[in-house]
């Protein structure tokens, strides 16, 4: 199958079909505060990251995982994992912290796992259509998991175990006055580019209309019919658009990460 043709969700026999979409990174909002919904997660961000002063920083570090896992070799799978292991390393709780975690937590890698593939797959569904082969893309975003801690088999097997799995860990996020914090830091960022910023009213609007709704409202995010609509809007806008765009422009940020990786491996 050439790349122009994974154009339509009926087309797509697997992760690699959808992952270079770059239409999945307006799901990157939702997963994200998904997972700081999760507290060992949550309170993890709030103590160790930078992510709300330096975001950009942090969503090339998980784009670049992702492509690199997904479309690279199998060094730069490797050196983007060691990369990452690193980084988790330091990221643990203390005497001090309210809630204990450990980013190496098999349990906690799962979860943002899992966030990636349920909002990938969310929006590109409501884009593009139902994916022809569901099963075979939920396996491959296994990948995502296991590259790190998650043991293979922590997985749930198929989807409906997944989604029963999924729905009850959603009833047991937990929101508070720390993670909101953060999730507001990083929905109205200051230390980043003019565009961005310009950006940002429609990627609150997409990520608050992905959000399930209870977290809306955990997060204290304004929703409403005139919001509902917009949002609405924005999804037939994508319907029409993004289907009919060339694969140079649909995988634009796939290629480009992997330019950057590749650069940077090629300079030791």
């Amino acid at each position: 199958m050439r790349e122009d043709d994974v154009r339509r969700g009926r087309d797509v026999r697997g992760m690699r079909d959808m992952a270079a979409e770059a239409l999945l990174l307006g799901a990157g909002g939702r997963a994200i505060l998904l997972q700081l919904a999760c507290p060992g997660v949550g309170h993890g961000v709030a103590e160790h990251s930078d992510f709300v002063h330096r975001p950009l920083q942090r969503l090339h570090g998980t784009m670049t995982y992702l492509y690199a896992i997904v479309y690279g070799s199998p060094a730069e799978a490797r050196a983007v994992r060691d990369l990452v292991d690193r980084a988790h390393a330091p990221v643990r709780s203390d005497a001090s912290s309210s809630v204990a975690y450990d980013a190496r937590d098999p349990r906690l890698q799962l979860w943002v796992a899992a966030t990636l593939y349920d909002s990938a797959i969310d929006l590109y569904e409501r884009v593009y259509g139902a994916v022809g082969a569901p099963e075979a893309v939920y396996r491959d975003y296994e990948l995502v998991g296991t590259a790190l801690q998650v043991p293979a088999g922590a997985w749930p097997a198929d989807r409906a175990a997944f989604r029963r799995w999924w729905d009850a860990r959603l009833d047991e996020l937990v929101v508070d006055d720390v993670t909101r914090d953060v999730a507001h830091r990083l929905l109205h960022p200051t230390a980043v580019p003019v565009a961005l910023r310009l950006a940002m009213p429609l990627a609150r609007l997409v990520t608050t209309g992905l959000l399930p709704a209870p977290l809306r409202t955990a997060f204290r995010l304004p929703w409403g019919p005139v919001r509902a609509a917009a949002f609405r809007a924005v999804l037939l806008l994508c319907r029409i658009v993004v289907p009919r765009l060339p694969a140079r422009l649909r995988h634009v940020l796939r290629d480009h990460y992997l330019r950057r990786l590749r650069a940077w491996l090629a300079r030791g």
